[in-house]
């Protein structure tokens, strides 16, 4: 069985670290994927770390885990709440998933409040920053641990 975890980040978080760093902080999304292969490493697991700005093509990646990852990291960013698409794609591969957003959602704007991706979701974690990638890189750790005994 494999220990990847694909790491997936939806539109404009390219440009952490200049965007808005009052709400989404100062660290580069190439920090945040030096950390998740940091966290992955001391937890026996491998990522598979994955930005675009296209829709299409975060769906065709979520297509392409079907059977070749173990569980899927997901920060839809916008898409959180406007994607059925992408909620039916997560829906389709049949793999845990955990939803990360950098900022706390439900602190900000009413549309925020609402996910197509969480109904899907194993888990949501919100509003710990990068933090919330490693949570949940050990959660899906202890997923599989529990799987292989």
């Amino acid at each position: 069985m494999t220990t990847t975890i694909l790491v997936l980040n939806g539109p404009n978080l390219n440009m952490l670290g200049t965007r808005e760093p009052a709400t989404y902080g100062s660290e580069t999304l190439d920090d945040i994927a030096r950390l998740c292969h940091v966290t992955a490493e001391a937890n026996g697991l491998e990522v598979d770390f994955f930005q675009t700005n296209h829709e299409g093509e975060l769906i065709e990646r979520i297509h392409q885990a079907r059977g070749t990852v173990a569980g899927i990291l997901i920060n839809p960013a916008a898409w959180t709440h406007t994607s059925v698409a992408i909620r039916d794609a997560l829906a389709a591969v049949d793999l845990p998933v955990i939803e990360v957003h950098l900022s706390n959602v439900h602190k900000r704007e009413s549309f925020r409040h609402h996910s197509y991706v969480a109904p899907v979701a194993v888990g949501v974690i919100c509003g710990l920053g990068s933090n919330g990638y490693c949570l949940a890189i050990e959660h899906f750790a202890r997923l599989l641990g529990a799987n292989h005994e």
